[in-house]
């Protein structure tokens, strides 16, 4: 998994996380999460707060 895989990492926080409600998740934490990741691949470099925020509003769609 890449950064650019949105969706794909949005369920696997949703699966790993199931107790959290990722409307609250600190961008720090995000970031923490998606690079502990089995499978991502990316540079942890790479990731900005756009990306971020995409990924925490795929979460919150996974989530409902």
């Amino acid at each position: 998994m890449h950064w650019t895989d949105v969706q794909d990492i949005a369920i696997e926080l949703a699966e790993g996380h199931p107790d959290v409600d990722p409307q609250y998740v600190r961008f720090t934490d995000l970031h923490r999460w998606v690079c502990e990741l089995e499978g991502f691949e990316d540079d942890p470099e790479r990731s900005n707060e756009k990306i971020l925020e995409a990924i925490q509003m795929a979460w919150i769609e996974e989530a409902r």
